[in-house]
């Protein structure tokens, strides 16, 4: 008989601890912020929360140097403030939604927008352009509850690209973690992209990506040419 195949479970990071934040799901809320929304077509005072999904083992740590994906002419970046859940439920109400976060961390969704136009185009899944190989680079897991407001930034070779608050939100986080529970029972170890300001664009093969939001370490990462 053959042997099974022996997996591990994705972790992150803890600041000040050597523990390491294990990751169950990793989900993700589209066109979040106002004026990204409009730069990809949507209407902020009309849509209502919508989500999508990555697997764990696409998370990547600080300071990885990655291949280019494969498959794509036109990979682009997105920053986010990422929670990481260390409770969960179904029908979770706004006001107990805090009570469920375990702690926060910069996040850069990596995406093939190509790809995802092509899609989007025929009506067909996002997965390929969302959910591929390490197109979750996300910093260490900061424990505790995360600002209502502060800066969110990305740079590429050090030239800003994305600039933002998180008070810029369309839908707050307790918000958006009581809207996801309505669809799913959340569990310990889900992480929430919570979406990311305007100004995504591309990033070419040899550039190096820096996320940042207030308070929290800046997340490196860099593509191999």
């Amino acid at each position: 008989m053959l042997d099974l195949p022996r997996l591990s479970v994705p972790t992150l990071p803890i600041d000040g601890s050597a523990d390491r934040f294990p990751v169950r799901r990793i989900f993700c809320v589209g066109q979040n912020y106002a004026e990204h929304a409009r730069e990809m077509g949507g209407d902020p005072d009309r849509a209502p929360p919508f989500f999508f999904t990555k697997p764990a083992d696409a998370v990547v740590e600080n300071g990885a140097s990655l291949p280019f994906p494969p498959r794509t002419q036109d990979l682009h970046h997105e920053v986010e403030l990422v929670v990481a859940l260390g409770a969960g439920g179904t029908d979770v109400a706004v006001e107990d939604a805090l009570a469920l976060i375990y702690g926060w961390a910069v996040g850069i969704d990596l995406t093939r927008r190509d790809m995802q136009a092509i899609a989007k185009k025929a009506g067909r899944p996002w997965d390929m352009a969302k959910g591929f190989d390490r197109s979750a680079p996300i910093g260490s897991i900061h424990p505790g509850t995360p600002p209502a407001s502060g800066a969110i930034a990305l740079s590429i070779d050090g030239d800003p690209r994305q600039s933002g608050d998180l008070a810029d939100m369309i839908w707050s986080v307790p918000e958006i973690i009581a809207n996801l529970s309505t669809y799913v029972e959340l569990a310990p170890g889900d992480l929430i992209f919570t979406g990311t300001p305007a100004g995504v664009g591309p990033i070419a093969p040899g550039q190096a990506v820096q996320a940042t939001i207030a308070g929290l370490p800046p997340l490196d990462i860099a593509f191999q040419n």
